[in-house]
């Protein structure tokens, strides 16, 4: 195998570890979201920081790689789809960690609410269906998905 290969073998490892992570993160939020007891909806909030690591790890080997495959296969570093996939990075990394960091308060209100009786209550509730939430994390796997489409399409290489 060549350095190619090997480097473009990393890079897709990178972007399937990225985005089964990510799906899986999605999957295990949208499921607290179904959930009444704080119990069950911490728990599957804490399963979200497992699913992350993928996330982290993708997200590093993605950008990595795909960045010495631009080098490799002499792309240039200012092309237009490489520029916007770096850019696309960017942001789906700050908005997804945003997204995190507030998900992270709402399962420790879980936490906290299932040892103090497991009983619901509207502020969990809310904080679980919280529109920016939502939208910084549903904004971040948008990010992703775009990064997916260029880098599939590369418009202009």
């Amino acid at each position: 195998m060549t350095t190619y290969d090997w480097l473009l073998f990393a890079h897709v490892t990178g972007a399937f570890a990225l985005l089964g992570g990510a799906v899986a993160a999605a999957v295990f939020s949208l499921s607290a979201l179904r959930r009444e007891r704080p119990s069950e909806i911490a728990v599957l909030l804490g399963l979200t920081r497992v699913a992350v690591v993928a996330v982290v790890a993708g997200s590093i080997l993605t950008l990595v790689f795909g960045l010495w495959l631009v080098h490799e296969a002499h792309y240039g570093y200012g092309d237009g789809w490489i520029l916007a996939a770096i850019a696309l990075w960017i942001v789906g990394s700050v908005t997804g960690e945003a997204g995190g960091r507030r998900d992270a308060r709402t399962r420790e209100l879980a936490e906290r609410l299932a040892r103090e009786g497991d009983a619901a209550t509207s502020e969990l509730r809310a904080r679980l269906r919280d529109p920016l939430s939502l939208a910084l994390s549903y904004g971040s796997g948008a990010a992703m998905l775009a990064i997916l489409v260029l880098m599939v399409w590369k418009p202009g290489a």
